[in-house]
């Protein structure tokens, strides 16, 4: 019958090689469209795995509620007229809230991968900046979305934020969660396993976020140190100062300025992203290789 293409010497047929990281020839890169899609099928994901809001707000509230029963009576903050915990501790909820999500988004880069879906992604004719912008708009509009909801309850329960520091802080919220789903991006990048995954929250992210002024502000000279060198903490500087725009007297003393609080917040959301298209774009475990 048909003899194969190894027993007819004649039929030289060239083999191109296809490279993994150029387009190929006669295909046409839509470099926002394939970010909008990645964006949306983190939607998708979320949508189709509901209980991931009892762990991104549910936790949050939890927290809000049982620590400000408990601390309300023996808190106070230097330099604030009347503020007690629970309405201290709220922007620090929203900020947890946020943090939680892009936790929980980024770890689908690590699932993404083992399933095969992130290979598909990284030989397709697009630019990898295009697979960071899905990640992080979808990330950061999922975080957006559940504060806004946990904002609603505290309007609800009185919270006195101006009308103006509302949109000025959900504007700044929204560099936040871009800013923070992109470090996760980053870390859960080069990692193999949401074990390891979750140590590394464990470990770090959740300091940061207990050690920039969410929780409690500086009370001591290493302290505020520590601090003062937390990327997160001039986050949470700066939605604080939107916040209450307006109503300055109720930031706590020692706060960092709103000046140097968006300069190196905007800094910080810059680098993150940047960071993210730098190691999107190295070749990792797990990767197609040409």
């Amino acid at each position: 019958m048909a003899s194969t293409l190894h027993d007819t010497p004649e039929r030289n047929i060239p083999v191109q090689r296809i490279s993994t990281t150029t387009p190929m020839s006669g295909v046409t890169s839509h470099p926002g469209l394939a970010a909008w899609s990645l964006g949306y099928r983190e939607w998708l994901r979320f949508v189709r795995q509901r209980n991931r809001v009892i762990g991104a707000i549910g936790q949050p509230v939890i927290f809000w509620v049982f620590l400000s029963a408990g601390l309300q009576e023996s808190f106070t903050a230097a330099g604030t007229s009347d503020v007690q915990f629970l309405e201290y501790f709220f922007p620090g909820t929203m900020m947890l809230i946020v943090l939680f999500t892009a936790i929980f988004t980024t770890i689908s880069v690590i699932e993404d991968r083992r399933e095969g879906f992130m290979q598909s992604v990284l030989v397709a004719p697009i630019p990898r900046f295009s697979l960071v912008a899905g990640k992080l708009a979808g990330g950061a509009s999922l975080a957006m979305a559940q504060a806004v909801v946990f904002l609603a309850l505290g309007l609800i329960w009185g919270m006195p934020f101006p009308a103006l520091g509302l949109l000025a802080g959900m504007a700044f919220l929204l560099i936040c969660a871009v800013a923070l789903t992109g470090l996760g991006f980053i870390l859960a990048w080069r990692m193999d396993s949401v074990q390891g995954f979750h140590a590394v929250m464990s470990v770090f992210l959740i300091p940061m976020w207990l050690l920039s002024g969410a929780f409690f502000p500086a009370s001591n000279p290493w302290l505020a140190w520590v601090m003062a060198v937390n990327p997160m903490t001039y986050l949470m500087a700066g939605f604080r100062w939107l916040l209450y725009l307006g109503s300055e007297e109720r930031i706590a003393a020692g706060t960092p300025g709103l000046a140097v609080s968006l300069l190196v917040s905007f800094a910080f959301c810059a680098v993150m992203f940047w960071a993210s298209c730098r190691i999107a774009q190295a070749r990792v475990r797990g990767d197609v290789r040409s």
